[in-house]
């Protein structure tokens, strides 16, 4: 299956675990909320427990809730260290955005630190155990951005809200293309696949620093944009759909809204050499390590 209109369609999930990060609301919340109704067991991974709590019990048994703070490795070691067994799906989910810059507990940028080297400090420290699906949920706003190994945490350069953001989805993608390599060279058969939601409403406000173009966005949101059940379909189809691995999951009509299919990504998010050096730093800022060893010849 390489389209999904409807959460509703997902295979059978009996048996099933998946952690969701970011999982009390938005997106997270309603592929939480999907993959339960197809009888998985899901762990909420939230930064608030409270609100995790209360996600969990409107979705019903099957459903937990424990806490998560990526913008801490402390935290994400923590969580980590709390998975006992093996779990079907890890899907990256949550993200930050911040107008102006703040800095993780470890001192990276924010957007950078708690989107992209907190789950890729995570996935690290937990797919020994994950034995179907790593999904991270990326965002268009990749496309417009570039990696810039000379300055990631905007120390240097003028901070901006929407160039870090883009920063850190591209980085979600290459992530995803560097951690797929391994997987294959490890002869797991673990698949790592990347979403975007498309244009969603669903509370989390993206700030391009200009007030202008903020307010006009926030204006279109309630008329362009489809809600959390639709944001959340690319997520579902690039987990429970047979699809390879490295595939890119996004809505159909123009990349803003409908149903979820396969779509294309900018040659920059494809570049191995890219990816690669990144992996290299990111392990080096997390202190975490990919743990399965390659079984291919070099």
């Amino acid at each position: 299956m390489t389209r999904l209109t409807s959460a509703s369609l997902i295979p059978d999930q009996t048996g099933r675990t998946a952690v969701i990060t970011g999982g009390n609301s938005g997106i997270g919340y309603a592929a939480a909320a999907a993959l339960s109704a197809k009888g998985a067991r899901v762990i909420l991974a939230s930064r608030d427990l409270d609100k995790g709590r209360a996600a969990a019990e409107n979705i019903g048994s099957g459903a937990e809730a424990r806490r998560l703070d990526l913008s801490s490795l402390s935290s994400v070691r923590a969580f980590a260290d709390g998975i006992d067994g093996s779990i079907d799906y890890l899907i990256n989910n949550a993200g930050a955005m911040s107008s102006t810059r703040q800095i993780t507990r470890d001192g990276f940028e924010s957007q950078f630190g708690v989107n992209h080297l907190g789950h890729f400090a995570l996935t690290n420290l937990l797919i020994d155990r994950v034995t179907a699906r790593v999904v991270t949920v990326s965002s268009a706003a990749y496309s417009s951005a570039s990696i810039d190994f000379d300055d990631l945490q905007w120390e240097r350069r003028p901070y901006s809200p929407f160039g870090a953001y883009g920063q850190s989805k591209l980085a979600n993608l290459l992530f995803t293309a560097e951690l797929q390599r391994r997987l294959t060279s490890a002869v797991s058969l673990v698949r790592s696949n990347a979403a975007h939601p498309g244009w969603a409403s669903t509370g989390f406000t993206i700030t391009s620093g200009n007030r202008v173009l903020d307010r006009l966005s926030a204006l279109a949101t309630p008329l362009m944009a489809h809600g959390p059940e639709g944001g959340a379909l690319p997520t579902l189809l690039a987990t429970t759909s047979d699809i390879p691995g490295d595939s890119f999951a996004g809505p159909s009509r123009f990349g803003v809204r409908g149903p979820a299919t396969l779509v294309d990504r900018s040659a920059t998010a494809s570049t191995p050499q890219l990816a690669q050096r990144l992996w290299t730093v990111s392990e080096e800022l997390t202190r975490t390590t990919f743990p399965l060893a390659s079984k291919t010849a070099a």
